[in-house]
């Protein structure tokens, strides 16, 4: 499944939002919608903000991120930072 969105601003500059649906099946549809707008954009026409989402309706579990677990070195490829130990390597 796939969103396209996209704002448009009137003469005074006021935005309007705008979605569009797509199904998962529709990739090159989603990516033809985007470089039109992205033309238009081009061209001169008050477009902005396109973008494109997806969301897997066969992924397992729910989306998101988890905390971090305890002894994780996020600097694992930066030196360490003072007085602190690499682990993780």
């Amino acid at each position: 499944m796939y969103k396209v969105y996209w704002t448009t601003y009137d003469e005074q500059g006021e935005p309007t939002a705008h979605a569009e649906d797509y199904g998962a099946d529709q990739l090159s549809a989603v990516l033809a919608r985007c470089e039109a707008l992205r033309a238009r954009q081009r061209a001169g026409e008050p477009v902005g903000f396109v973008t494109m989402v997806s969301e897997n309706p066969y992924s397992v579990g729910h989306p998101g991120a988890a905390d971090v677990e305890a002894g994780y070195a996020w600097y694992k490829r930066r030196p360490a930072p003072e007085g602190g130990e690499l682990r993780g390597r």
